[in-house]
């Protein structure tokens, strides 16, 4: 990913002044700022749900801007409330998104990505009654299902107790051993122990 320039404003509010940087594969990237210094815009950003104000961004060599449709095809997103349709079981609403996404073969895809986050044998649970962490495996689920080369996660601890904090961290070593990922947080010690580098936003 390579990031120039990068800035959002919001009619006269600036959610995010301007930032450049650039992040490989295997690395982990933290985005670090207080509550409003732009750590959901910038991902936003690059998830191609917003449009930035001023800047360019690359992801694989491809424009954001300019072909959206397939870098959406190249990232997962994990927004801090994640996508959740909670009257769906955790096997179904998997089984849609991997259909959503174009995934060859969801079946065997799924089998790969539940034993991934810790959700095997949850596949009939239905969402609604799952724990904050658990909804929050699924939420990643969601943002993996389709093998992307990029993973955004914003505030993906949010919420968890120690011990899930812990899985959360095994789990975002395993994924940046084969892909870019780019984290945010407002807690600087959990960051130390996931990042690589850091942008620290204001």
């Amino acid at each position: 990913i390579t990031a120039a320039n990068l800035s959002k404003k919001f009619g006269s509010k600036q959610a995010l002044k301007p930032i450049t940087f650039s992040v490989g594969s295997g690395e982990v990237l933290g985005l670090i700022g207080a509550n409003g210094a732009g750590k959901t815009t910038t991902m936003r950003l690059l998830a191609t749900i917003l449009e930035p104000t001023t800047g360019s961004i690359k992801i694989q060599g491809i424009n954001v801007q300019q072909n959206p449709d397939a870098v959406r095809a190249m990232v997962g997103y994990l927004p801090e409330k994640p996508p959740l349709y909670e009257d769906l079981t955790v096997g179904d609403y998997l089984h849609f998104v991997a259909e959503m996404r174009g995934v060859e073969n969801p079946k065997q895809r799924l089998s790969i990505v539940l034993e991934q986050v810790g959700l095997l044998g949850w596949e009939q649970t239905v969402i609604k009654v799952l724990s904050k962490g658990y909804r929050q495996r699924v939420g990643l689920a969601q943002a993996i299902v389709h093998d992307p080369a990029v993973l955004l996660l914003d505030e993906p601890n949010s919420g968890l107790d120690p011990s899930q904090i812990v899985g959360m961290r095994r789990f975002l070593t395993d994924m940046a051993s084969e892909r870019t990922v780019i984290v945010s947080s407002h807690i600087l010690s959990e960051m130390n122990q996931l990042c690589s580098t850091f942008i620290c936003l204001n």
